[in-house]
């Protein structure tokens, strides 16, 4: 079921980095974020697959990962996204309006449906990553999808009095959120 689905579509910033997550259910994945609802049926979207440990530690150094674990600098070696899915708006076709979401929800599913996990990732060096990448100036980086097998737990707490919603981790490192 969706619902399903939904709940345990987290954000899961560890993974078995050593547990890859291959090229052919990557591309499966983008069908499914092709297949989204697109603003005047532009299709502005593109999308960069990484798998490859070279390619994964240039993305890696382009992202930052937690903002509220304010002294946790992102998965360490070993604990890293075995893959990448980077999303571009070709600015070409047109402004990808809210499409990028749309598209990256539907990949989030489609991974958990598969037994995979990921982290949709916003804070992005991008001018680092795109130069790195070599990509054109009509590409604009929008989000970067960390996938892979998760190594973490993810525990959904309900909302205190306070109103507080940032995210932690315990003693036992287990994400709560």
């Amino acid at each position: 079921m969706l619902k399903d689905l939904v709940l345990k579509n987290r954000s899961y910033r560890r993974f078995y980095q050593d547990e890859p997550l291959p090229r052919h259910q990557l591309e499966a994945l983008i069908e499914l974020a092709r297949l989204s609802p697109s603003a005047a049926n532009r299709q502005p979207l593109k999308y960069i697959i990484s798998n490859t440990p070279e390619l994964n530690a240039i993305i890696f150094d382009c992202l930052s990962w937690a903002g509220y674990l304010h002294d946790w600098p992102g998965p360490q070696e070993g604990e890293r996204p075995s893959a990448y899915i980077i999303i571009l708006n070709d600015t070409v076709i047109g402004p990808s309006g809210c499409d990028h979401g749309i598209a990256a929800q539907n990949i989030m599913l489609g991974a958990v449906e598969q037994g995979w996990g990921g982290c949709i990732i916003g804070s992005v060096k991008s001018e680092q990553l795109a130069t790195a990448l070599a990509l054109p100036a009509q590409f604009k980086i929008l989000l970067v999808l960390a996938l892979g097998k998760p190594k973490e737990t993810v525990v959904v707490e309900p909302v205190d009095s306070s109103g507080n919603i940032e995210y932690w981790r315990d003693a036992d490192n287990i994400h709560h959120v």
